[in-house]
């Protein structure tokens, strides 16, 4: 295992810190263009920020690819296969589209009819599905019309879920790299573990995405200096559905010759060991369900199903009470777990405790998950030891009379006079402070704020 490894090492590395130092010319340069959009309804940062950081990403893509040619162990990825290639040129033009995006906000369809352009550009250079391995049948093999639809599909909700779950600073980037580490892990093993000549694509991929992300993650943590935009979260979502084509349906089931008998045998025993199709759908699984909730959430309520709106899950967990930092760790926590869970289980599928671990893990995801419903309160003799919000004090003094609030609360009044009852009668209730908005829990606003009209300069510290 060696020295494959360190080749994807350094292959990563360098395409981490292509991304890294692309990245703050990158800011600058969209602040000088203007590509900072004013802060929208749904938006949960509280100042204009730059976008365009796909830009960057892009350039650790190539810096990868070229990397990765001039190594030994992975230059015969580019002579054996035209998959490299393939990805690039799909890669470039769901960037640009991205690019276009950023800066001139680009109507909705416009950019599915791209997306849609850029997987089947990947078709016609071989990046495709050519069968699938279906238990109890056997491996299928798929017609150039099936392949070329099913590709097509793979890759345009992977991209969209991708784009979906973007919205809080540090989220999709992580996710998406957990999501690459998982897969690199189940790809390597099939190349250097079975000998499937076949799977070194997708490992290569795998390496990429993760120091793409890597190195873009230390400008987009919260709070987030640039985002990556639609040519960022386009583009990984794009490496990544390349990276589950590349193996999906393109690695014979006889060639692990771990069990006997026909094929059909063959695959539906393998199973959780081989799982090419499902592994893709599990490192996106909570991209994807946030991608389901809103498109029926959506056309529930008639709205169109790209109609932005504050109902995905990241919002979700603001609203309940989680701090920003906290809901992008609970959303880390459930894609490693779904992830490398799956992984775990293609390996050891016939040891009890995997389901365990897995089942008492997402035990502790849960508890994580309610925490601000269920905030415990620490004695007085502990509060110098806890954080703030664990504090009864607080809480005590704002209820009591002696407080700044409640005194205050006595001279307003005092200042109504005789009409006061009256006048207080005829004002409208004041709506309750919802729960997530910037003070409430630690949250960061996702309720009315002001637009910023004057500050749409980027003089701003992010």
């Amino acid at each position: 295992m060696g020295q494959p490894v360190r080749d994807y090492l350094l292959t990563l590395c360098v395409t981490a810190a292509v991304t890294y130092l692309l990245t703050g010319p990158v800011r600058k340069f969209a602040i000088a263009i203007g590509a900072m959009p004013a802060i929208r309804a749904r938006d949960v940062h509280r100042e204009p920020t730059p976008r365009l950081g796909g830009i960057a990403m892009f350039g650790g893509l190539c810096a990868g690819l070229i990397v990765a040619d001039h190594l030994f162990n992975l230059n015969s990825v580019f002579e054996l296969s035209n998959e490299p290639r393939a990805l690039l040129s799909g890669a470039a033009l769901i960037w640009l589209i991205g690019v276009l995006d950023d800066k001139f906000e680009l109507d909705a369809l416009i950019k599915l009819g791209g997306q849609m352009i850029a997987a089947a550009v990947m078709v016609i250079q071989g990046l495709t599905i050519l069968w699938l391995p279906i238990p109890g049948v056997g491996t299928v093999a798929l017609t150039q019309w099936q392949g070329t639809l099913l590709t097509v599909a793979l890759v345009v909700i992977t991209i969209n879920a991708v784009n979906f779950v973007d919205g809080l600073d540090g989220l999709a980037s992580g996710m998406v790299c957990i999501a690459s580490a998982a897969f690199f892990l189940y790809a390597y093993r099939l190349w250097y573990g079975y000998g499937i000549e076949a799977a070194a694509p997708a490992t290569l991929f795998a390496a990429i995405l993760m120091g793409m992300c890597l190195g873009f993650l230390p400008h987009n943590m919260h709070p987030a200096r640039i985002f990556m935009g639609d040519s960022g979260s386009m583009l990984i979502g794009l490496v990544l559905a390349a990276g589950a084509i590349s193996v999906t349906g393109q690695v014979d089931p006889d060639l692990m010759k771990i069990f006997e008998g026909g094929e059909r045998e063959a695959t539906h025993a393998m199973l959780p060991v081989f799982i090419p199709l499902l592994l893709p759908l599990t490192i996106i699984a909570i991209p994807a369900a946030d991608l389901v909730l809103a498109i029926v959430r959506r056309t529930w309520n008639g709205q169109s199903p790209f109609a932005a709106d504050r109902g995905h899950l990241h919002h979700r967990l603001l609203e309940i009470g989680h701090s920003h930092s906290r809901s992008v760790l609970i959303m880390y926590f459930w894609s490693a777990l779904i992830a490398f869970g799956a992984v775990g289980y293609s390996v050891h599928s016939a040891s009890l405790w995997i389901v365990l671990v897995i089942v008492g893990l997402s035990a502790v995801g849960l508890v994580l998950l309610l925490m601000p419903r269920f905030t415990p309160r620490a004695p007085r003799w502990a509060e110098a030891f806890v954080p703030p919000r664990y504090r009864r004090r607080r809480r005590d003094d704002a209820e009591g009379t002696g407080s700044p609030a409640a005194e205050a609360v006595e001279a307003r009044e005092g200042q109504q006079g005789p009409a006061g009852p009256q006048m207080a009668s005829q004002a409208p209730e004041r709506a309750p402070v919802a729960v997530g908005v910037s003070g409430v829990n630690g949250a960061t606003a996702i309720g009315p704020r002001s637009r910023f009209t004057g500050r749409d300069r980027a003089d701003s510290s992010r």
